[in-house]
């Protein structure tokens, strides 16, 4: 077993409440929102244009991804000064260690210009107070595992599943059974050796 993996990360699963910040007659909606890929940035920014149809800048910065090797982010200024508005939000990503999240911060411009650093300020707090109004959850980094098998070796393979505790995500039982597992990253190694040591199982990894 791999002790030491590390195999968990902090994740919002629903979006937070929205909250208001203001700066100088500046104000500042702020909001982070779960992601799954980048299509869905997309539809959440049209959604919050629809709700401040007469704001000046939605800046934002997302990251999608459970381990370093596989992370995707970027950072949005939309028309503020460079590196004033996405990377500070950005910045808050990283400092709350979240992960598969979009911030959006939407700015209506209250005539009394910040500066770049009373900006980066401003969008550095808002991501903080989205952030803070979130529910972080930590969750596990799973391995999904197809075994397959007669229908005459049940037994032998369920019995591994409950004396390890595993979680069943699919289930095909016929003469030619197929049952699809999901196993914390730390397991997976132990798992796969324990059933592909069964004689007439056949185990293999699909692809997240």
């Amino acid at each position: 077993m791999e002790e030491n993996v590390n195999d968990t990360y902090k994740t919002i699963l629903k979006p937070s409440e929205e909250v208001l910040f203001k700066d100088k007659n500046s104000k500042f909606y702020n909001y982070a929102f779960p992601l799954i890929s980048e299509d869905n940035v997309k539809e959440c920014l049209e959604d919050l244009k629809k709700r401040h149809p007469k704001a000046g800048h939605f800046c934002y910065a997302y990251q999608i991804g459970k381990e370093k090797s596989s992370i995707i982010y970027r950072a949005n200024d939309d028309g503020e000064p460079n590196n004033s508005a996405g990377m500070p939000i950005y910045g808050q990503i990283q400092s709350f260690n979240v992960t598969n999240i979009l911030i959006v911060v939407v700015r209506y411009f209250g005539g009394v210009k910040l500066g770049v650093g009373g900006l980066i300020n401003a969008y550095k707090t808002g991501a903080q107070l989205a952030l803070e109004a979130s529910k972080i959850k930590e969750l596990t980094i799973n391995i999904d595992f197809l075994i397959k098998f007669e229908y005459e070796l049940m037994n032998k393979v369920m019995r591994v599943i409950k004396e390890k505790n595993l979680n069943i995500t699919n289930q095909k039982l016929e003469l030619d059974c197929e049952i699809t597992i999901s196993v914390r990253k730390k397991d997976a190694e132990s798992i796969f050796e324990i059933f592909e040591s069964i004689y007439k199982v056949k185990i293999k990894k699909l692809d997240s």
